[in-house]
This record gives C-alpha cells, sequence and structure tokens, in this order.
C-alpha cells in the first residue's frame, strides 16, 4: 500500500521588480495510492465539461488544498475531493493538456 508518488503543487505570487505577480510553485512529494475513475463518475462529469481521468488517494493531513499534482511527469488538475475516511482524501483528477 501508498506504493506511487504524487508531487502537491501549490502556488503563491510574488511581485517582481517591475511590479508583475509572478507565479511561485512549490513541490511536496508525498506517497498515494491510485484508483481508475468509475464509469458513472466519468459521464456524470463529462455532462458538465469535466474529465476525470484518475483519483489519488492520499493521507488527508498531508493535503492542503492544492489544485494541481504531478504523477509520472504528466500534472493534473484537481476537480473533486472526497474525503474517504478520517485519515483518507481521494483527489479526482484530470489531466492538464500540453503540461509535463
Amino acid at each position: 500500500m501508498w506504493q506511487n508518488e504524487l508531487t502537491l503543487i501549490s502556488e503563491t505570487f510574488e511581485f517582481d521588480d517591475i511590479g508583475n505577480q509572478v507565479p511561485i510553485e512549490k513541490e511536496t512529494e508525498v506517497f498515494c495510492n491510485v484508483k481508475s475513475v468509475s464509469r458513472s463518475e466519468f459521464y456524470n462529469a463529462a455532462s458538465t465539461g469535466l474529465k476525470p481521468s484518475l483519483v489519488f488517494v492520499v493521507h488527508e493531513y498531508e493535503y492542503s488544498g492544492e489544485e494541481i499534482v504531478k504523477f509520472e511527469g504528466n500534472r493534473y488538475k484537481v476537480i473533486r475531493t472526497y474525503r474517504k475516511s478520517v485519515e483518507e482524501i481521494e483527489l479526482t483528477c484530470e489531466k492538464v493538456i500540453g503540461n509535463g
């Protein structure tokens, strides 16, 4: 169990020399389990324009509301969270096209 690694990516903003906001990413490595998206969840989400592709299960204490994660070189957007138990949370994610 907990055989996969997931990178949680949080984003803050700083100002550059001329006053533009510049995003700064902070990456946190955590262990996770990977699940497939259920057929019903996939089709229900697709009806609203979302395309869930994977579900990651992480320890809830390690997740701080990050909206982007990285898994096996691909970026994913967190489109839904579900508290599975007191210790675990599921992150339903869709692949971000064009970013590695």
